[in-house]
């Protein structure tokens, strides 16, 4: 009788080479691949947006009800401005921005809202902790989403699975989109992807993180967009000089985040094994994110506090920030602390992040580690110009600018005083002078 093949005998010969060509911590990773795909198997993971809430925007789009006026707003008066976000999390670099922004209306005399779109039975009060406690500074008034969102002058959609609620909402307001990176790009090609890049085709004006998002939705789907550009905390990263000017640095930081697979964390893997392997002296910090197994000794540091990420880029000569999209706001940071980003080479990083102390690498482990050991390997008088170079080369960014330009273009785009709607107008059987309207879905 013939043996089909994959029986107990074959595993038993697959499990021996296995264990003696990655031994048993390879198995073991290849076990708990196989047990967490196994819970969460292919066609099951829920979709961020619900049915009803694409219903309620589709019925928008197709004209089936009237989209909901704009709110003028009387001579002097601030504007009210909605922001509709999942709920915020410590570390989170996008809520961050967003609330930067919230902070910069608020110091302008503007009020803002938060809706939060919660989706694990979180209360308000535990969501407003969390932004009290990480975001003190911001005095918006926090609600839930399913509770419906109030008439405000701008309701802001802050993410694609925002878009559809803020879209299919009667509330009356300006529609907006703070987009901080093409967000269709984070899923394969599937229903995700395809339902984050229609959002790009509502009609919400565009808020953009950085020059290249604005260009991209404006020519690949004919969105109106404005942006403001990237800010850097200088007193947190940069601090006085003479910490830039340290007498040594020593060391490569590298931005590790492998749950994000816009960061390439195995291509960032692959490529510092192969910088282990050349500079086994120099110590490589990784932070974002705690990882089991790696390949090459490593001082974890997991997540940070903006002042303990200032105190390791400048103690560090080199980072390491990659991004398949819109680049993050870590080499920056980097750049103020005097630490040398090593980035991949990409139209949408250099778009935005246009400095020359920038280490642009092709997209290959083996390009990449020569960019670091170069870096680590230079003298160290070299490294101390280079490092003041690139500290004083960020002297003139500022998150107050960024504010200033959306809150400008925010007050722009409201009706002033007898000035026609830039939103068709509600129909009689829609218009109510209700403080609060019903289910945001």
């Amino acid at each position: 009788m013939k043996r089909m093949p994959g029986g107990a005998v074959d595993r038993v010969r697959q499990l021996r080479r296995l264990l003696a060509t990655e031994g048993s911590d390879g198995v073991g990773r290849r076990l708990r691949t196989r047990a967490a795909a196994a819970l969460v198997p292919p066609g099951t993971a829920p979709l961020l947006v619900t049915s009803e809430e694409i219903d309620a925007a589709e019925e928008v789009l197709a004209g089936m009800r009237p989209a909901p006026a704009a709110m003028a707003r009387q001579s002097g008066e601030p504007l009210h401005v909605a922001w509709v976000s999942s709920p915020p999390g410590p570390g989170s670099g996008g809520h961050t921005t967003m609330l930067r922004l919230v902070r910069a209306l608020e110091d302008a005399g503007h009020r803002c809202t938060l809706y939060l779109r919660d989706q694990h039975g979180w209360s308000v009060r535990q969501h407003e902790e969390i932004v009290r406690e990480h975001w003190p500074d911001v005095r918006a008034e926090v609600r839930h989403l399913a509770d419906g969102i109030a008439d405000a002058h701008v309701i802001v959609a802050t993410g694609w699975e925002t878009a559809y609620a803020v879209l299919g909402s009667p509330a009356r307001g300006v529609r907006c989109y703070l987009v901080q990176d093409l967000e269709n790009l984070f899923y394969p090609a599937g229903s995700s992807a395809m339902l984050a890049e229609a959002t790009y085709r509502f009609g919400l004006h565009g808020i953009t993180a950085g020059p290249w998002l604005a260009e991209r939705l404006r020519a690949d789907h004919g969105m109106s967009a404005d942006h403001f550009d990237f800010g850097c905390d200088l007193d947190t990263y940069r601090g006085p000089m003479s910490a830039v000017t340290t007498p040594s640095r020593s060391g490569v930081a590298y931005y590790c985040r492998p749950g994000t697979p816009r960061r390439g964390h195995e291509l960032a893997v692959l490529a510092l094994t192969r910088f282990a392997r050349e500079c086994p002296d120099v110590p490589i910090h990784c932070y974002g994110s705690t990882v089991r197994d790696l390949p090459f000794a490593a001082q974890q540091h997991g997540r940070l506090s903006p002042a303990e990420l200032g105190e390791l880029y400048r103690r560090c000569t080199a980072g390491l920030v990659l991004s398949a999209t819109n680049v993050s706001l870590v080499p920056w940071e980097m750049l103020a602390a005097g630490c040398l980003p090593v980035v991949n080479e990409a139209e949408h990083n250099r778009a935005v992040l246009d400095n020359e102390h920038v280490r642009y690498t092709v997209a290959s482990p083996g390009a990449i580690a020569r960019s670091l050991v170069e870096l680590v390997r230079s003298p160290q008088d070299v490294q101390r110009e280079r490092a003041v170079a690139a500290a004083s080369s960020v002297r003139s960014v500022s998150w107050a600018e960024a504010g200033r330009t959306v809150v400008t273009l925010l007050e722009g785009l409201v009706p002033e005083p007898d000035a026609s709607c830039l939103l068709p107008p509600l129909d009689a059987s829609a218009s109510r002078d209700l403080t609060m309207h019903g289910k945001a879905t």
